[in-house]
């Protein structure tokens, strides 16, 4: 049993507090809208770089984006997949309870209104309306991703400021464009989380914290 979901009994069994929002995410929750627009700021391995979240662009993904910031959802999230001159990719929990916790929470699908250039930020998804909480950062111009598949992948937001940072996650596992290399299962990281990654993949990038900094509303 995780230190998370002790945790979760524990609280439970008191009285005192709500359930854990990562454990027990709420449909009530889940359904708030968030800002039209705010900054999240990711201290990463390799130092910071900040996402600014455009609801407009997609706002079921948006809103998805924010409660999962705002409870601590991707902290200690490793950057799984990155392939070098394509896309940088996390979003699968370190902590295998979470996962679970998480399995078919997704979100419908959104026309593609932004492109996917370099920095933009999307939720990866493999088929129809499978989104739900894994993200990857554009390093180039793939804007064939906008229709792929015909139903394409909607951006969420853009990175404003640390692209630099981006570009210097470790592509080690992930290989480049042109010469791509298998790199860690995600079924692996959904069951066994960063026990695995660390054992496996002891030098991947990660995040250290990621939250909100500023936000506007109309």
């Amino acid at each position: 049993m995780s230190t998370r979901l002790i945790l979760l009994v524990a609280i439970g069994l008191s009285g005192c507090g709500g359930p854990d929002p990562l454990l027990v995410p709420s449909a009530k929750r889940l359904a708030g809208a968030a800002p039209d627009s705010f900054d999240v700021r990711v201290a990463s391995s390799r130092g910071p770089f900040t996402i600014r979240a455009r609801r407009h662009w997609s706002p079921f993904g948006v809103d998805r984006f924010h409660y999962l910031v705002r409870h601590g959802y991707y902290d200690e999230a490793r950057f799984f997949r990155v392939v070098g001159g394509f896309v940088a990719q996390w979003g699968l929990s370190g902590d295998p309870a979470v996962n679970r916790a998480w399995e078919g929470r997704t979100i419908p699908d959104e026309p593609v209104l932004a492109s996917n250039t370099r920095g933009r930020v999307s939720y990866a998804r493999g088929g129809p309306n499978t989104r739900s909480v894994q993200l990857y950062v554009n390093f180039g111009d793939n804007s064939r991703l906008d229709t792929l598949n015909t139903f394409g992948f909607p951006p969420i937001g853009e990175v404003i400021e640390g692209m630099e940072v981006v570009d210097s996650l470790t592509f080690e596992y992930g290989g480049t464009r042109t010469d791509r290399k298998p790199g860690p299962s995600q079924d692996s990281i959904r069951v066994a989380g960063n026990v695995y990654l660390a054992r496996d993949f002891p030098r991947l990038d990660w995040i250290r914290k990621a939250e909100i900094t500023r936000t506007w509303r109309r």
